[in-house]
């Protein structure tokens, strides 16, 4: 099965490129983003050594199905999406916080939580809370968004005070990821999962703010089956999710968090392959639609290079 994990496009009026963890990202005339959702895949901010085939079209038709069913919530920065792998839009000035919003109780913050912290990003918990519980309403737990290493959480009042939003944008930006997040959460509730937590990034293009990137796919947010949710609350078991977080406890399982001396195990064909299955999968309970795989026979780069460019050409004619 051919995985596609590296990029280097020359379209016409390209000005630069951003290899990103997944994603690459082309900037045409400083005007347009091509992004490309390749077959890497990251945990604990680090590329695995192998690509998982159809993982960047999985990625990219979830997030450009959630930015249509969402742009009537706030404008964002998608315009056609020419390859099942690719995505193109308008290019914003893009904030350096990723908006993180959570309707439960899990994952890093509850590693906190079961630590002792009582306020995450200055959002006070409430005492006696369980693993996998509900929050009484959503919070908002921004991070800085780094460009090496991990991100760091911080607070709204932070955030204004150093600079690195405005007030203003802040408000709207807030006002965008609750309301978003609802959408969110309704869609998912039709397909019987719960939309537990996710991130969003926002930029900003001619003064108005954008949501920008991908939105309420695996990789960026965490989904639990909604059924069996309480029962599995209540006897303190493990809840059954859809995310990516399968893959951070097979690496965790085979001793690597990408701590000092730790090595990354082997990735086999067969796993990889059992990875696509799962993100596959994914997309199908996320979507409530059959997945239809690009073609396998395909030179993948060949291919998204002649769409994107036959596009670009489209939009000058």
């Amino acid at each position: 099965m051919k995985a596609l994990t590296k990029t280097d496009f020359n379209f016409e009026g390209q000005k630069s490129v951003y290899h990103g963890k997944v994603r690459d990202v082309y900037n045409i005339n400083d005007d347009l983003m091509v992004m490309v959702a390749t077959d890497r895949i990251s945990a604990f901010d680090v590329i695995l050594p192998k690509g998982i085939p159809f993982k960047g079209q999985v990625l990219n038709q979830i997030a450009a199905k959630f930015l249509d069913a969402t742009s009537d919530i706030c404008p964002n920065w998608k315009l056609a999406t020419p390859d099942p792998m690719v995505t193109v839009g308008l290019k914003c000035e893009g904030f350096r916080v990723e908006m993180i919003i959570r309707s439960i109780l899990t994952g890093s913050a509850w590693r906190e939580y079961k630590n002792g912290c009582r306020e995450l990003c200055g959002v006070k918990l409430h005492e006696g809370m369980k693993e996998n519980e509900r929050f009484p309403e959503p919070i908002i737990t921004p991070t800085t968004k780094a460009d090496e290493g991990h991100d760091l959480n911080i607070s709204k009042e932070e955030i204004i005070a150093q600079g690195i939003v405005s007030a203003e944008d802040y408000t709207v930006m807030e006002d965008y990821t609750r309301k978003l997040f609802a959408r969110g959460q309704e869609i998912a509730k039709k397909q019987g999962l719960i939309l537990v937590d996710t991130k969003y990034e926002f930029g900003k293009r001619d003064g108005k703010v954008y949501l920008i990137d991908e939105i309420h796919t695996p990789d960026s947010s965490r989904y639990f089956y909604a059924d069996g949710y309480e029962e599995k609350l209540a006897k303190g078991e493990p809840q059954k999710q859809l995310s990516k977080e399968f893959v951070r406890q097979w690496l965790i399982e085979h001793n690597f968090m990408n701590e000092p001396g730790q090595v990354m195990p082997e990735i086999t064909d067969e796993y990889a392959e059992s990875v696509s299955d799962r993100y596959i999968e994914l997309y199908e309970h996320i979507i409530g639609e059959k997945f239809e795989k690009a073609s396998e026979n395909d030179d993948i780069a060949a291919r998204i290079e002649k769409n994107v460019s036959d596009y670009l050409k489209s939009r000058k004619a």
